[in-house]
């Protein structure tokens, strides 16, 4: 009987333990790389940790301040601005004793805060801003009208008619102390703020009166035939075409 010698079978060992050795080497840069970071962030843990906590701090306390403390503080500020701006009402009403209520509205009576008591004691606030205004408007009422200048300055609001009001007056007060320069300036922004047909005439024709007596007469002639054009249904384009002639001729 024929005898076969079987071929020996060698098992192909490189290319597997090749493959082997590199996974190894790979999960051994792995838990190489997490140790670094572990250690990295053990060391650093502090920071981290301090770093999340402030940031949380911080929204919690703006949180807080906005619900604790703002909001009952802007409640409390409209409850003595209603107060200081019901004096103000009836200054403008009670002629014969207007100075001592817009003294009152400012200064405050009966317990209540006047405008400057909610602008230095509720800063921040709508009321605080909105009694600038009022402030300023009360000083020019007992001609006061550096200190109005002050107040109205420090007034600002989005609303443009507010806004065109407060600066047309800026606008009276420089007039008033003969600053008419000034006086000019404030009025060509307080009927560039806005179109309304409110404002825009009124301080129009004040920049038109005022250009005419600096002896602008062009540019008063500019602003009564704006006057005539775009408002024209307006209190102050009454005997407008008189100005314009008037001012034409010089």
């Amino acid at each position: 009987m024929a005898t076969y010698k079987k071929k020996g079978f060698k098992r192909k060992t490189n290319n597997l333990d090749k493959n082997q050795s590199t996974t190894a080497e790979v999960f051994d840069t792995l838990d190489q790389s997490a140790s670094s970071t572990e250690r990295i962030v053990a060391k650093y843990q502090n920071y981290i940790i301090g770093f999340v906590l402030t940031v949380v701090v911080i929204l919690l306390g703006y949180l807080g301040y906005s619900s604790l403390i703002l909001e009952p503080k802007s409640n409390e500020a409209n409850n003595e601005l209603f107060t200081a701006q019901n004096y103000f009402s009836q200054a403008l009403v009670d002629v014969e004793n207007s100075d001592s209520l817009f003294y009152l509205s400012l200064n405050g009576g009966e317990g209540k805060y006047g405008f400057l008591d909610i602008i230095e004691n509720y800063s921040g606030t709508n009321a605080s801003n909105l009694a600038y205004y009022s402030a300023g408007m009360a000083f020019y009422n007992v001609n006061d009208f550096e200190k109005a200048i002050e107040y109205l300055k420090n007034f600002d609001s989005d609303d443009d008619i507010l806004k065109a009001l407060s600066l047309g007056g800026i606008g009276d007060s420089f007039a008033e102390l003969n600053q008419l320069e000034e006086a000019l300036d404030y009025y060509e922004s307080a009927f560039k703020v806005s179109e309304n047909n409110f404002t825009a005439p009124k301080f129009l024709l004040k920049a038109a009166n005022i250009s005419s007596i600096l002896g602008k007469n062009s540019l008063a002639a500019k602003y009564f035939t704006k006057i005539k054009d775009d408002y024209p249904k307006s209190s102050e384009s009454f005997l407008i075409d008189i100005q314009i002639q008037k001012n034409l001729l010089k």
